[in-house]
């Protein structure tokens, strides 16, 4: 059953990353995922940096976001953002390639929450996502069962 459930998952994600054209255009990576995981990366570029030099919060926060539709929709059934926060730690800069996990922490029901923590190429903690997901009618992926 398990590799069952991360074939799915596998499926899921690489479907969700063909139609993302939002996550592809900022570079984003889907570089892990299993059921209620995922893995995604960007490299900041110079073009993302707000007033202060450093990368604007909005684009942290979507690679935060990025990786919580996808851990969320991993287990293959159509899930969406119910509501999330974020805490800023430290600032991203231009270079850097800014990796964020998400977690799934619980899951019941059609209701999930999920943690996301985002990290630079050094393991500096910058950010501190938390989503609140729910699953909403049909499938990621159409799968005969």
């Amino acid at each position: 059953m398990h590799d069952e459930a991360q074939r799915l998952a596998e499926l899921a994600g690489k479907t969700m990353y063909e139609r993302d054209p939002a996550s592809r255009a900022l570079g984003m990576t889907l570089d892990a995922i299993r059921p209620g995981f995922a893995r995604m990366s960007m490299r900041v570029r110079e073009d993302m940096l707000n007033g202060h030099g450093t990368c604007h919060g909005g684009y942290i926060f979507m690679l935060a976001d990025s990786a919580f539709a996808f851990a969320c929709n991993a287990h293959n059934f159509n899930t969406v953002g119910a509501g999330c926060t974020i805490d800023y730690l430290a600032p991203g800069q231009a270079g850097d390639v800014l990796a964020a996990e998400a977690v799934e922490q619980a899951l019941a029901g059609k209701t999930g929450v999920y943690d996301v923590a985002v990290r630079n190429q050094d393991g500096k903690l910058l950010a501190l996502f938390r989503g609140k997901s729910h699953r909403i009618a049909g499938q990621v992926v159409d799968v005969e069962r």
